[in-house]
């Protein structure tokens, strides 16, 4: 006489993680792998016999499916949680024979729902902590977050670029697409080993599937496209965001 136990069996069968199944306490986080629960009543059976089998599967989500990306601006479709983080800040300067490059304070500012723009970072790249959140709360539907960035140097601030600028120097991306420079990216001798872990083989952007990325260029305006420093890098942020209901 043959037992079997069929919930590992049909997980495996149907490719899903099993978790428990999902109650008043489960995590409002969309998984990045399909997961879900099984069972089967009863759970050990006799060859012939045919049980009652119940499931439940969660599919990865796409934060196109709760906010509205443009090239400057990220809107909730509904009331999420946000958190911010800073990825880089590769703004340098050097000697005028290109030797001795060092890091120049950066500034990374954030705006909700139409307010000013207000500080979040402010620091070389070597203050960056990539796992710091150095902004989070809740987001509304329909107000829109925007950002920004400047840097300082010889003694005075940079223009600051927005996403209320007018340019296109603050730009927002989500998994999948490709930086917009007039160079592949990933293969540019400018490319900062921050931005390395968050590009694939084909220069993409490798983020998480409810996670929106900020690149700005804050040395060169969008007239110098073709110039090989504009290169998005000079400010760098991760905008995380999850459901709560």
């Amino acid at each position: 006489m043959k037992l079997h136990r069929l919930t590992a069996v049909c997980a495996a069968a149907a490719g899903i993680a099993l978790v428990a199944p999902q109650g008043a306490q489960a995590q409002s986080q969309t998984p990045a792998l399909p997961v879900g629960w099984l069972s089967a009543s009863p759970g050990i059976v006799r060859a012939g016999t045919r049980p009652e089998l119940k499931w439940s599967i969660t599919h990865p989500a796409s934060v196109i499916d709760y906010v509205t990306v443009t090239n400057n601006t990220v809107t909730p479709k509904e009331e999420l949680d946000m958190e911010i983080r800073v990825l880089g800040a590769g703004v340098t300067s050097s000697n005028s024979n290109g030797t001795n490059f060092t890091f120049v304070p950066t500034e990374a500012a954030f705006s909700y729902d139409g307010g000013s723009y207000s500080r979040i970072f402010y620091g070389t790249n070597h203050d960056v902590v990539p796992s710091k959140i150095v902004k989070s709360g809740v987001v509304q539907k329909g107000k829109p977050l925007r950002f920004g960035g400047r840097y300082f140097w010889s003694n005075k601030w940079s223009a600051m670029y927005t996403s209320t600028s007018g340019t296109m120097n603050v730009r927002t991306l989500v998994n999948g697409q490709t930086p917009p420079t007039t160079y592949p990216l990933h293969t540019a001798p400018t490319l900062e080993n921050f931005i390395k872990p968050y590009l694939d083989a084909g220069g993409r952007v490798k983020i998480g599937p409810m996670d929106v990325i900020v690149f700005m260029e804050l040395t060169h305006t969008d007239a110098q496209k073709s110039n090989q420093g504009y290169d998005l890098q000079d400010m760098v942020l991760l905008v995380t965001f999850r459901t709560r209901n």
